[in-house]
């Protein structure tokens, strides 16, 4: 017979959980193999690229473009959940305005559009906006994303080079 759980008991076994997968997940980032400016390359460049309304591409897109900048590209794929369901609205209105104003031009965003193919419905102008829009605020969060992750890094690398745990295939 199957017994019921007080509710205290279930939320405080699903923040159990949650603590568990953040401990995991960032036990994750902190193996990513290379120095800290190639791991924060990648960071960046995931970041950067989420910022465009290119949302089913995004993973391949950071990876080609880490590849080609020689970033990481495991830390490309993690970068682009910068845009994630709870970001996304805001980033595309943010770069549909920013796209609109740097063409030119004035259409009325529409929140009714609640996928990518309603997007398209704008025609190339919109998705020229937005494309354009999303590349121009994606430098900022790019920037701050590189100079945190490398500062994150370099002190990860040292405080394991300081306690003995260094693993040279980390910094390759």
């Amino acid at each position: 017979m199957l017994t019921k759980l007080p509710m205290k008991e279930i939320i405080k076994s699903r923040n159990i959980r949650l603590k568990q997968n953040i401990r995991q997940f960032i036990n994750y980032i902190k193996k990513l193999k290379g120095d800290p400016h190639y791991v924060a390359m990648g960071m960046a460049i995931g970041v950067f690229v989420s910022t465009t309304p290119t949302i089913p591409f995004h993973i391949p897109i950071a990876i080609a473009l880490a590849f080609v900048l020689r970033g990481s590209k495991p830390a490309a794929a993690i970068g682009v959940w910068f845009c994630n369901p709870f970001t996304l609205p805001f980033l595309y209105l943010w770069s549909y305005k920013v796209g609109m104003f740097v063409l030119g031009n004035s259409a009325p965003f529409d929140t009714k559009y609640e996928s990518i193919t309603e997007l398209f419905k704008l025609g190339l102008h919109g998705a020229s906006a937005m494309i354009i829009g999303g590349a121009i605020i994606g430098v900022l969060p790019g920037i701050a994303v590189y100079l945190i992750t490398r500062k994150i890094f370099t002190a990860i690398r040292l405080r394991s080079k300081k306690s003995g745990d260094h693993n040279p295939k980390l910094e390759k």
